[in-house]
C-alpha cells in the first residue's frame, strides 16, 4: 500500500485559538505530533497540511514538509484531501490516506498500525477510525469528547458528544468508546465524502464522521488497548498530557 500521513493543523481552532503551537513539556504540540507519527510508521509521504503562514515557517524550520491550503476548509477532512491531491503524483483510489489531528500528542506505534493495518487484512475495509477505551466517567460525560457507537461486525454506526451507549451508572463494562483523531481511507472513499454535503447527524452532533452513515456506507472500527490518551481540545487538556508524558513508552524517544 501506499500510505499517505497529513496532519492537518490551523491557529483559529475556535476552542483553543493557536495551540498547534502551544508548548507541551517544552516542545510545540505540533512537534510531539510529528515526530511521533514519524517514528510510528514507515509512510510514502508525511507531511503538515496548513492554512497558516506561521505553521508554515515554523514546520519548514524543523524541516518538516509543509503543504498550503485554502483557509475556507472548516473541517480537517478538507484539507487533508486537498493537501493530498498536491503531493500525489497519481491520485490513486486505492491510495491510503492518514489524516493524523494535530492535537494528538499521545499517538503512539499501535495508534497508527491500527488505523492503517485493515486495510491490508481486508479489501473490503474503506475507511477506518481510531477507537480509545473510556475508562473514566468524566471523559464519558464530557461533550468535548466524541464517543462512537458500532455493530457487531466493527462498522461505525454513529458518533455522539453525549454519553453513548447510555447507562444509569457508568462502569468501564458498558464498552464507551471515544474517537481518537486518527482517521484512514482509501482515497476514493475520502474523495467521495469531501464531495458530499454536510449531513443531518453531522450538523446536529457536530461530527463529520456522521456524513458516512448519513450516506449508507461505512468506517471500521479501529480499537486500541486502554492507556492514558488525551486529545487537546482546551488548555485544561494540556496539564492532562503533561501529566500523562513521564509514564509514555514514546516520550524521550524525539
Amino acid at each position: 500500500m501506499t500510505t499517505y500521513g497529513i496532519i492537518p493543523a490551523r491557529m483559529a481552532a475556535s476552542r483553543f485559538p493557536g495551540k498547534p503551537l502551544y508548548p507541551i513539556a517544552g516542545k510545540p504540540m505540533l512537534e510531539h505530533v510529528y515526530e511521533r507519527a514519524k517514528l510510528a510508521w514507515d509512510w510514502d509521504v508525511l507531511c503538515i497540511a496548513t492554512c497558516d503562514e506561521e505553521i508554515r515557517q515554523y514546520a519548514e524550520g524543523r524541516g518538516y514538509p509543509a503543504v498550503m491550503t485554502l483557509d475556507t476548509h472548516t473541517r480537517a477532512l478538507d484539507r487533508v484531501a486537498e493537501a493530498y491531491t498536491v503531493i500525489s503524483d497519481t491520485e490513486s483510489e486505492d491510495d491510503i490516506v492518514v489524516c493524523v489531528q494535530g492535537d494528538e500528542p499521545l499517538l503512539a506505534m499501535d495508534t497508527i498500525s491500527a488505523v492503517i493495518e485493515p486495510f491490508g487484512s481486508d479489501p473490503n475495509v474503506e475507511g477506518t477510525m481510531l477507537a480509545v477505551p473510556i475508562t473514566d466517567e468524566t471523559l464519558y460525560r464530557n461533550p468535548d469528547i466524541v464517543k462512537i457507537i458500532h455493530d457487531l461486525n466493527g462498522n461505525v454506526l454513529y458518533t455522539s458528544r453525549q454519553p453513548v451507549p447510555y447507562c444509569k451508572a457508568f462502569t468501564p463494562e458498558i464498552g464507551a468508546l471515544r474517537v481518537g483523531g486518527i482517521f484512514g481511507f482509501r482515497w476514493h472513499f475520502l474523495k467521495w465524502f469531501t464531495d458530499l454535503p454536510e449531513s443531518p447527524l453531522e450538523q446536529v452532533e457536530s461530527c463529520d464522521s456522521n456524513r458516512i452513515p448519513d450516506n449508507g456506507r461505512f468506517q471500521r472500527l479501529a480499537p486500541i488497548a486502554a492507556r492514558p490518551y488525551f486529545s487537546v481540545d482546551s488548555p485544561e487538556d494540556i496539564a492532562l498530557v503533561e501529566a500523562a508524558l513521564p509514564d509514555d513508552p514514546m516520550w524521550g524517544k524525539y
